[in-house]
């Protein structure tokens, strides 16, 4: 078995943010960039995902996350080993066509 895809994952962060007025649209906005800049890329429009190498690299980004939550709405946060990830399927259309999951970035395989 390979250990190694079990010491380090996916950080994933879906949230659903109320937009009904243009200070709410504001801030899911702002929410999203943030995601972005500390390093997250979009999987779906509520969904982000970051790689962390080590479970303390994880526990930091999600007190990050604390941080930055927005005023309202929900916002989740999991965990996600690598071997879990590489058993997932992301699937496009009907009828659907099935491409692999994204990859770690190039930085965190030097680990």
């Amino acid at each position: 078995m390979d250990t190694e895809k079990f010491k380090m994952g996916w950080l994933i962060v879906c949230f659903d943010l109320p937009v009904g007025t243009k200070e709410q649209r504001k801030v899911a906005s702002g929410f999203r960039e943030w995601l972005k800049d500390d390093g997250y890329q979009m999987l779906q429009w509520s969904v982000y995902a970051r790689a962390c190498v080590t479970f303390a690299r994880q526990e930091t980004h999600v007190e990050r996350v604390k941080a930055n939550l927005p005023p309202e709405g929900s916002v989740r946060v999991l965990f996600v080993t690598r071997a879990q990830w590489e058993r997932s399927f992301v699937l496009h259309g009907a009828p659907a066509s099935e491409v692999p999951p994204e990859d770690l970035p190039e930085q965190i395989q030097l680990w």
